[in-house]
């Protein structure tokens, strides 16, 4: 299918939307409108001519979320350079492992990474600026002297200021290079997932098209932007159909995120499970756990009442003018997506990768089946690597325009995720259902082998285990072919009236028995322990599985 390229989606509206806003940081640092992000792009180019930047070069984004680092992203890509994003959670020595590794020129950082850095470190480097207000950190003579005449070069080339018709942004490069982002900070083997403009493009097209904006539409970008989820869906789709874009510059506290929904009122929210499953179990649950309340919930009549004003709390909470909620990034909790299910809120799971640029499959609310993860995007197609793909679990496998060239200096990882045909293994497990709707049951790496060669889903049994009472989350390891719950518990106010009487000990007990129940021998916990923290997680909220034995 022929695709439209998305800085072509980007050109048409700066044009539509000129004087409308397009960028904020909620904290009040940086704003613009179609208009001003069009002048600041064209003054960033003029900069990387003065320092002798080139098409193809690699120009690296390593900070917190913020209007800037957008407006970086664009300014890099419709330069035809290369845009090296690194998140800015990992430690100084992954980064300046990712910088060299990519053979960065420039290196944009944020405020954290600017007090964690030497830049010294990193020898490959023109400059290192600070991206909150492009003042250079670190740089030799030349590169400074340049630098300093942006201004006078600025001027020269628009003495009457960006007009629309300066606004022509390059569309022949498809084929190219437009993404190396890093999924970890390892000084080791590090995979920097190469995506080209065509990758982007699949995303942001199927996106337009399928969830056009409304004048004055708004979306809060709180996933980390340096992840394709957040740079995709809460970014760049965005930012290429005409929406106001409010970046989070701290923390997405609940305190901080509620105080920001508030704000912004956002048309959509993109989130992980964690951030969904802590506002249905806190704020929900407890509303409608008791006995009466449970009768209630499903008495005929009765029910769309109650199931109708917890919903109104849920809109109220998220802002009042939502009307897409999607989750990605993990499995959502069983009990809380039955919730979301009676009270039929404007949910969707949908499901993708870094290496897909990110979305595999999605479905609109309306039409979405429950569990699942939606149907392939028209940009790919998915296959089952199973003998019936519609009820034995294999792995999923992806083909299309949205599938990555392969890992940045990593030929021995790309030929291991790619098939003999040509099609990217995901490392997930799944069955089709005969409408095309994919759902997953697994990682293949996470899956443990049964006594008897059963395959054990981890992720299945800890969905029922963080249903129980006062688990807050949990995972299950086997330690000598006995499979061993690891639950962090919930020690708050409202942990404590769940617990009544009983020590956690107890309750915990109570709850394997409970979940055993509905269990074959052989998926069995033998036994709970208790973790004093909440399990170490990685950017995008997935916990760390490897750290926990």
């Amino acid at each position: 299918m022929a695709t439209k390229h998305y800085l072509s989606f980007l050109q048409e509206t700066m044009i539509r939307r000129w004087d409308c806003l397009a960028l904020q940081d909620l904290d009040g640092v940086n704003k613009y409108t179609y208009a001003e992000l069009a002048a600041a792009i064209k003054r960033l180019h003029i900069t990387w001519q003065e320092l002798g930047i080139k098409e193809g070069d690699k120009i690296a984004l390593c900070g917190r979320n913020c209007a800037n680092w957008g407006l970086l992203f664009l300014a890099a890509e419709s330069y035809k350079a290369v845009v090296v994003s690194i998140l800015p959670d990992f430690t100084a020595e992954g980064i300046y492992s990712l910088v060299d590794h990519s053979e960065a020129i420039l290196l944009y950082v944020g405020p954290n990474v600017k007090k964690k850095i030497d830049p010294k470190m990193m020898k490959g480097l023109k400059a290192t600026i600070f991206m909150d207000d492009m003042t250079i950190v670190e740089s030799d003579a030349a590169t400074q002297k340049a630098f300093d005449g942006v201004e006078a070069a600025f001027v020269k080339a628009y003495p009457d200021g960006v007009k629309k018709e300066d606004i022509q942004l390059p569309t022949d490069n498809l084929d190219e290079l437009a993404v190396i982002n890093y999924t970890s900070g390892s000084t080791g083997n590090p995979k920097g997932v190469m995506l080209t403009h065509l990758n982007l493009s699949g995303n942001v097209e199927f996106a337009c098209q399928r969830i056009p904006h409304k004048p004055g539409d708004a979306v809060l970008s709180m996933l980390p932007i340096a992840h394709m989820f957040g740079l995709m869906f809460e970014f760049l789709y965005q930012v290429c159909d005409g929406a106001e874009t409010y970046f989070l510059t701290q923390a997405p506290t609940p305190t901080v995120l509620m105080k920001a929904f508030a704000q912004v009122k956002p048309f959509m929210i993109l989130t992980v499970p964690l951030v969904i499953e802590k506002i249905v179990k806190k704020g929900v649950l407890p509303k409608i756990s008791s006995p009466m309340m449970k009768v209630l919930w499903k008495t005929p009549g009765v029910n769309r009442i109650i199931r109708g004003k917890v919903k109104e709390g849920l809109d109220k909470t998220f802002g009042g003018k939502l009307r897409y909620l999607i989750i990605g990034g993990a499995a959502l909790n069983g009990e809380v997506e039955q919730v979301l299910h009676d009270i039929k809120y404007q949910y969707c799971v949908g499901y993708g990768m870094t290496e897909c640029a990110p979305l595999i499959s999605y479905e609109d609310w309306w039409a979405y089946k429950f569990h699942s993860c939606g149907k392939d995007l028209p940009q790919c197609s998915v296959r089952i690597d199973s003998e019936d793909p519609t009820s034995k679990d294999g792995e999923i496998q992806v083909k299309g325009i949205n599938v990555m060239k392969g890992y940045y200096k990593n030929e021995e990882a790309t030929k291991a995720v790619f098939t003999e045909d040509g099609w990217m293994r995901t490392g997930d497990l799944g069955v089709l259902d005969k409408e095309g709707n994919i759902y997953i049951h697994g990682r293949s790496k996470n899956m443990i082998l049964g006594p008897s060669g059963q395959n054990i889903y981890p992720e299945e049994l800890e969905d029922k285990l963080n249903s129980m009472p006062c688990v807050v989350e949990s995972i299950v390891v086997d330690r000598d072919h006995k499979l061993v719950g690891l639950v962090f518990p919930d020690t708050s106010s409202e942990g404590k009236k769940l617990l009544g009487t009983k020590s956690l000990t107890q309750l915990m007990e109570e709850n394997r028995v409970a979940v055993n129940k509905d269990l074959p021998n052989y998926s069995q916990i033998s036994s709970i322990e208790l973790v004093a923290s909440e399990f170490e997680k990685t950017p995008k909220r997935s916990i760390k599985r490897y750290l926990y034995k």
